[in-house]
């Protein structure tokens, strides 16, 4: 059996619970939301799940005997299939008017939110949850903290190393960094070396199209939808293109448009929007595709080994990939919103990733190199001119040790990503 590991979202989970009378938690399939709230709940917390028929058609049918019959406090795994409840749990919550009466999970947030927000807006908590991070992975779930470049990380990461003898290395070396990204952050598989890597994400695919896109989406051509989540895996860490999309994939860009909206919606990707001081310019504007779990990612592209993967053509877009999923679970899991953007001009400068906090810009490149030097941070500078501070920058990459660049810029080794205390901003 494979090991249950503590989850940096645990004490989020307990805090809300004191506040808000339902709790709900969102995220990919597989990633552990149930497993979570169990080890959460209290002995007298009932769970229901929503995958089981009986349940689900006593859940559309007739919300209110479906709450009698089973009475707060209450787990609802799955809750997306049943959105007719969200009106009779408001109902239930204005009445008894007590904290932590009801935990909900769903793994089509979008299809989620409609609901939630005309029914519980300022009555729900609404958290996410994606495959395990660096840190919980490491044993260090309750050390994690926000990821924010700061210019006592070197002291920082030194010191916590030579505290914690448990602790990762930094310095993880690159086949073993290429064979996590390889294997994924999905729990049951990136705890049990024994699962079968293709029949797990073989399995999950064909679990997801038929459970959230035909039930949900109402997507009828399944074998042109999974042509585009092919497409989308090859083009992690790159501009979203449509056009071309749609191309490749044979349909049209209305429905490629849709259809990654389907894939954003259940956590399976992420679109990063570019940096503009204009709100609605960023929101027209391309933004760069992630996929959320790495190793589903390598299974789509057909990598079919962490060699592979490593001397490949996606080997740094990979790379960036991993660390841009990294520094969302780092706020996510701690219950935190983060606002993260790119930058690019017309002459083809660009940072990775730029973190927005407390109106500062925190510029981050990822590379794949070992001996950055300070070109690699040489579009920094511009933070100054995007009417933002510029905060203290960092360059993630395969450095053995941290190390500074400049005043104002650090080498990370990439495995420090889940070495304790090495994340954090702090709370």
């Amino acid at each position: 059996m494979p090991k249950l590991l503590s989850r940096t979202l645990s004490s989020t989970i307990r805090r809300v619970t004191q506040s808000f009378p339902v709790l709900l938690l969102t995220g990919p399939r597989q990633v552990g939301k149930t497993t979570l709230l169990e080890q959460c709940a209290d002995p007298e917390r009932r769970c229901v799940t929503l995958d089981d028929l009986d349940a689900r058609d006593l859940a559309q049918r007739d919300p209110a005997l479906f709450l009698q019959r089973y009475p707060p406090p209450l787990l609802i795994d799955e809750v997306q299939y049943a959105p007719q409840l969200f009106s009779a749990i408001k109902l239930q919550v204005d009445r008894s008017q007590m904290p932590g009466q009801f935990w909900l999970t769903g793994s089509q947030k979008f299809h989620l939110m409609h609901g939630v927000s005309e029914s519980l807006a300022g009555r729900v908590a609404i958290l996410d949850l994606l495959g395990l991070s660096a840190a919980e992975c490491a044993g260090h779930a309750k050390e994690a903290t926000p990821f924010l470049p700061s210019p006592d990380w070197i002291e920082r990461i030194e010191r916590n190393e030579r505290i914690d003898h448990r602790s990762e290395s930094a310095s993880t070396g690159l086949l073993d960094l290429y064979r996590r990204i390889w294997r994924g952050s999905f729990p049951r598989l990136a705890l049990d070396e024994n699962i079968p890597h293709n029949l797990f994400f073989s399995s999950y695919l064909q679990t997801y199209v038929q459970r959230d896109v035909q039930a949900l989406a109402r997507v009828g051509d399944t074998g042109a939808f999974l042509r585009l989540v092919r497409a989308a895996a090859v083009r992690t860490g790159q501009l979203l293109n449509y056009a071309d999309l749609a191309r490749d994939v044979d349909i049209d860009q209305k429905t490629a448009k849709a259809w990654l909206g389907i894939l954003e919606g259940a956590g399976l990707v992420y679109l990063l929007p570019p940096w503009h001081s204009n709100l609605t310019k960023r929101l027209v504007k391309t933004p760069k595709l992630y996929f959320l779990d790495t190793g589903l990612c390598a299974y789509l592209a057909q990598w079919t080994t962490p060699e592979a993967l490593e001397a490949g053509a996606m080997s740094g877009a990979i790379l960036e990939t991993y660390a841009v999923a990294e520094v969302l679970k780092s706020y996510w899991h701690n219950g935190e919103a983060v606002q993260l953007f790119f930058y690019r001009d017309r002459d083809g400068r660009e940072i990775d990733l730029l973190i927005e906090r407390d109106q500062k810009l925190y510029p981050i490149e990822i590379k794949k190199t070992a001996t950055p030097s300070q070109h690699a941070s040489r579009s920094f500078s511009l933070v100054e001119s995007l009417g933002r501070e510029s905060g203290h920058g960092a360059v993630i990459c395969l450095k053995q040790t941290p190390a500074p660049l400049s005043a104002s810029v650090t080498a990370i080794p990439i495995g420090a990503l889940g070495a304790p205390g090495s994340l954090g901003c702090g709370r």
